[in-house]
């Protein structure tokens, strides 16, 4: 992920995106809110649904120009907006070494600041970008919550499929790196296939994206996290990771885990096929991203878009077989 959001080409138009985060996020006119949407979207993170969203412009032979940019930036607000909205849900205090809104300004102002920025996106979408962006925005911010009331559903359910698993990751988390692509592709004036083809590339590296996540949530530790590993365990969110391990868990899964109980669940699942399996289900999702990207005549971008897939997968191989000797 470095060499595609460090690329020159790339890295340039993140500054304007993150110049245009901030201005958004700092637009309303209560100084609160501009306070907590100002620390989440300078709380760090790695700006890659912004950056696939360049790069899809830049692969499509549009130089990132201002309607780009602000596409983008709403893109990367909609994410800020979700993670406070998930942190929420999760009743989690810290996210990336600090503190939660939830757990600084409590549950109601945490709430209403995720709301914001949700709405500050679409808000821009649709007066400095254009309609066609703004309708694929608000579709992809429907499809996040449909995406999160599924897994709510699903939660401390021993019997939940993989195919729920699927369908729930492709809702909330997939559909923005989706969504990042697709816009690009729309101010570029695409035409209707690649636009297609683009689209799919976006939601497959999502899916390995979201997978690859909840796998370093059991295999990674959480100095690495920035959280406590094993969180989804607690949580009651039965990962795809998980459910591909054929570990047998029920004596150990359910409410109110103690902390032996999910070290004791984390490292069977280590010892198990829990990594191998879901390494090469990524590798299979790579092989779709590829074979979904159109005919790309920037050598460089089309270098970062087609290694990018594997270059992740094996990343996280590594991180994972730190703790499992599996790579």
């Amino acid at each position: 992920m470095e060499q595609l959001v460090n690329s020159p080409a790339v890295a340039q138009g993140l500054i304007k995106v993150e110049a245009r985060v901030r201005r958004l996020s700092g637009s309303s006119a209560l100084p609160g809110i501009n306070a907590g949407a100002g620390r989440i979207v300078g709380a760090g993170g790695k700006r890659l649904r912004p950056a696939l969203t360049l790069a899809t412009s830049l692969a499509l032979g549009k130089a990132p120009d201002r309607r780009v940019i602000t596409a983008a930036a709403c893109v990367e607000l909609i994410h800020a907006g979700s993670l406070v909205h998930d942190d929420l849900m999760d009743r989690a205090t810290e996210r990336r070494g600090t503190r939660t809104l939830n757990a600084e300004l409590g549950e109601g102002k945490a709430l209403v600041i995720g709301d914001f920025m949700l709405a500050r996106a679409g808000l821009a979408a649709i007066t400095a970008v254009s309609r066609p962006v703004a309708e694929v925005l608000a579709a992809t911010v429907v499809e996040l919550a449909e995406g999160q009331y599924l897994e709510t559903g699903d939660l401390f359910d021993p019997a939940r499929t993989r195919e729920s698993a699927l369908r729930s990751i492709t809702g909330k988390t997939a559909a923005l790196f989706r969504a990042g692509c697709l816009v690009a592709a729309v101010c570029a004036r695409a035409s209707a296939e690649d636009r297609a083809r683009m689209a799919a590339y976006g939601e497959k590296f999502g899916l390995i994206f979201q997978v690859l996540d909840d796998l370093l949530d059991l295999t990674a530790s959480s100095a690495q996290l920035g959280k406590p590993a094993g969180n989804d365990l607690r949580q009651g969110v039965y990962s795809l990771p998980l459910l591909m391990s054929g570990t047998d868990l029920r004596d150990l899964l359910g409410r109110d885990m103690s902390d032996e109980q999910v070290a004791e669940a984390l490292a069977r699942l280590r010892a198990g096929d829990m990594v191998a399996n879901t390494l090469e289900f990524c590798r299979g999702l790579a092989s779709d991203a590829l074979a979904a990207l159109p005919v790309i005549h920037d050598r460089e971008i089309a270098a970062l878009l087609y290694g990018l897939p594997t270059a992740y997968i094996d990343h996280v191989a590594g991180v994972s077989g730190q703790l499992t000797g599996v790579g």
